[in-house]
């Protein structure tokens, strides 16, 4: 009896959590991009915009979700990312644009 409400209960749980999946479906989508894009653009605008130093800035992005790869072209001013799959890059435009998001 006790093993049958757990299963139903268990069971109507998934259902629930499938049903939320389904909502939610395109920000779940996006979330792996945000990822990476926040990064690349955070550490750009901390390393050229307030011209803080790359420690200071790797402290200053860092998230609970990791990142697998990271790259930073000094002469270039520009910044590339890659966590969950997904790669963006940042470049330093100029002191009155800061920096922006690469497509």
């Amino acid at each position: 009896m006790k093993r049958k409400v757990v299963l139903t209960l268990m069971l109507a749980l998934f259902v629930a959590l499938l049903a939320w999946v389904w909502l939610e479906r395109v920000e779940l989508r996006a979330f792996p991009d945000i990822i990476s894009a926040y990064t690349a653009k955070e550490y750009c605008s901390c390393r050229y915009v307030m011209q803080q130093p790359a420690e200071y800035c790797r402290g200053y992005v860092k998230q609970s979700v990791p990142i697998s790869d990271f790259f930073e072209s000094p002469e270039a001013k520009r910044i590339t990312v890659s966590g969950l799959g997904r790669s963006n890059s940042a470049r330093w435009i100029g002191e009155r644009q800061g920096c922006r998001l690469e497509p």
